[in-house]
């Protein structure tokens, strides 16, 4: 893995969640983009090397929704870069960890994107992704 690629935070409210993290983070979004297939709508913001994933919910059944009523908002996944996806995918696989995806698929920001169970990884949903080309 080569870095931490972004901090997925779950929110409710898109619009108010953007003015608070605009102020905290002192910059505005530099993208806002819906995955229809996750019934999501993100907003990326940029701090340092990392980027922040704001993630809300654009219908009930989305796993975000999910994940808002069970903990309510917060951190909701940790994105690693990586060089390979699908190496990536059969390393980890082959070291024990529980694959929520064994292919990746598109996500946001133009990457390809899988995520692995947070019962192999200490309670944390970790994303690994990789730049489209």
């Amino acid at each position: 893995m080569k870095n931490i690629e972004h901090i997925g935070i779950a929110v409710k409210d898109l619009n108010a969640s953007k003015d608070l993290f605009s102020a905290l983070l002192n910059t505005k979004p530099y993208k806002s983009e819906e995955v229809v297939s996750e019934g999501v709508e993100t907003l990326f913001f940029k701090t340092g090397e990392t980027k922040v994933e704001l993630l809300a919910a654009t219908n009930a059944d989305s796993p975000i929704a999910k994940f808002l009523e069970k903990k309510g908002e917060g951190i909701h996944h940790i994105a690693f870069e990586v060089e390979d996806i699908e190496a990536e995918i059969l390393r980890l696989e082959s070291e024990g960890f529980k694959l929520i995806n064994k292919t990746p698929k598109d996500g946001a920001d133009n990457k390809r994107i899988a995520f692995l169970h947070p019962k192999s990884t200490n309670g944390v949903l970790i994303e690994i992704c990789q730049e489209r080309v």
